[in-house]
C-alpha cells in the first residue's frame, strides 16, 4: 500500500467518524441565502458528506442541475437528478473550469489540510459572477475564545474533534484567503445558535430570549464571496 493509499483511506475513516453532517440551523441559513440571492443556475455542493443539504435544495426546484462532490460514497438515497462524485477534497478535482454558478460548502473547510488550495479550486470552478458559501466553526465566539484561554485550543478543535477538525480559520484568515484567490471581499453572516460555556446544550439565546445572537454568540460562521464578473 503506498502513502498516498494510506492517506486517503485515513482521510476517508475521518471523514465517516463525523457523521457527513451539519447542524440543522445551519443548513436552514444556507437555504435563507441562497433565497434571498436569488440563486440559480447550476450548484455545486462541495463536500456534501451524506448529502442532507443537496436534498434540501433539490427540493426548491430552482437549480438546473445539482452536483455533489465528497470522499464519501453515494448514499443509497440520493437520486439520479443529483451527479454524485467520490473524491478526496484535499486534491484538485477533475471537474471543469467554471463548471458552476453557485458554490456551498456546509462546515467542510475545517476539514482539509489547504484552506487556500481549496479556494483557488473554488474560483476555478465558478463561472464569472458566480456565488460562494461557505461555513466553517466560528472561533470567534465567547465560548470559543474561553476555550482558546483556559484549555489552548478553540472549542471545536481539541482532542474529542481530532482528526475531523484540522484547520481553524479567523474571519481574517478567511478574507485573506478568499482575497488573494481572487474573491470580492466576503460578508459574513451567522447562525444566531450558539451553546454557552461548559453546557453547550443550553444555548445563548434561550436564556437571552433571542436578544444574545452575531458573533460572539453563534457557533458557526457563514461567507458569502463572489467571482468578479
Amino acid at each position: 500500500m503506498t502513502l498516498n493509499s494510506v492517506l486517503k483511506a485515513q482521510r476517508k475513516l475521518s471523514a465517516i467518524s463525523s457523521g457527513g453532517t451539519s447542524k440543522t440551523e445551519v443548513y436552514n441559513k444556507f437555504e435563507q441565502v441562497l433565497l434571498e440571492l436569488d440563486a440559480k443556475g447550476d450548484l455545486l455542493d462541495f463536500g456534501s458528506g451524506t448529502g442532507n443539504l443537496v436534498k434540501q435544495f433539490q427540493k426548491l426546484n430552482r437549480f438546473n442541475s445539482l452536483t455533489a462532490i465528497d470522499i464519501i460514497e453515494k448514499p443509497v438515497e440520493i437520486d439520479n437528478f443529483i451527479q454524485w462524485i467520490s473524491w478526496d477534497l484535499n486534491e484538485t478535482t477533475n471537474l471543469p473550469n467554471q463548471a458552476f454558478d453557485i458554490i456551498i460548502s456546509s462546515e467542510v473547510i475545517e476539514h482539509l489540510e489547504n484552506p487556500r488550495a481549496v479556494v483557488r479550486e473554488w474560483f476555478r470552478l465558478l463561472r464569472s459572477g458566480g456565488t460562494l458559501v461557505f461555513s466553517t466553526p466560528n472561533n470567534e465566539s465567547l465560548r470559543s475564545l474561553l476555550a482558546l484561554l483556559v484549555q489552548g485550543h478553540f472549542v471545536s478543535f481539541g482532542d474529542n474533534c481530532y482528526p475531523a477538525h484540522i484547520t481553524a480559520l479567523l474571519r481574517k484568515d478567511i478574507e485573506r484567503i478568499l482575497k488573494e484567490a481572487g474573491f470580492h471581499p466576503p460578508k459574513f453572516i451567522f447562525t444566531d445558535v450558539g451553546g454557552i460555556p461548559k453546557f453547550p446544550e443550553i444555548s445563548w439565546q434561550t436564556i437571552s430570549g433571542g436578544l444574545l445572537k452575531g458573533l460572539r454568540f453563534s457557533d458557526n460562521i457563514i461567507a458569502i464571496a463572489s467571482k468578479p464578473n
